[in-house]
């Protein structure tokens, strides 16, 4: 099941501040929803354990992440696979770190998910609402860490 998700948000931090952040892998990894343990390999590449619940189906997901920045473009990608429960989870997603003046920046963000096994079956709607969940509340959590910084 292959799943598409896009949004922006709003950073009250100027766009240095911002991209900083997004290529720190300690800082983006603590932005992942219901994070459990993570573990930095080098500048570019995390493990993560989060808690996932996708309808009745509770439990541990072990990602593998890879940020992939792009200065030039000022665009961060990030390539998370992994899975738990006999299910397994391919998730990209990047955002474009746009300076929006005054201070300000704009993440305009998408990803892609595509899930197999056990949790594919569970249903599209519950199946897409907690894909969605993940991948918008990871920008939103880096929002959120970012306003507290200005």
């Amino acid at each position: 099941m292959k799943l598409e998700y896009s949004g922006k948000e709003q950073i009250p931090a100027n766009i240095e501040t911002v991209w900083a952040f997004v290529t720190d892998p300690q800082k983006v990894g603590r932005c992942l929803p219901e994070l459990l343990e993570l573990a930095v390999q080098d500048a570019t590449h995390f493990d993560a354990v989060v808690r996932v619940g996708v309808g009745p189906v509770r439990g541990k997901f072990r990602f593998k992440v890879e940020l992939q920045p792009n200065t030039e473009a000022r665009r961060m990608n990030l390539k998370i696979s992994g899975g738990g429960l006999g299910s397994a989870v391919d998730l990209t997603a990047g955002a474009d770190v746009i300076d929006a003046g005054a201070g300000t920046t704009t993440l305009s963000w998408d990803g892609t998910a595509l899930m197999r096994g056990p949790v594919a079956t569970v249903g599209g709607r519950v199946l897409d609402a907690q894909a969605q969940k993940l991948i918008s509340q990871t920008f939103a959590n880096v929002r959120d860490a970012l306003s507290c910084v200005t």
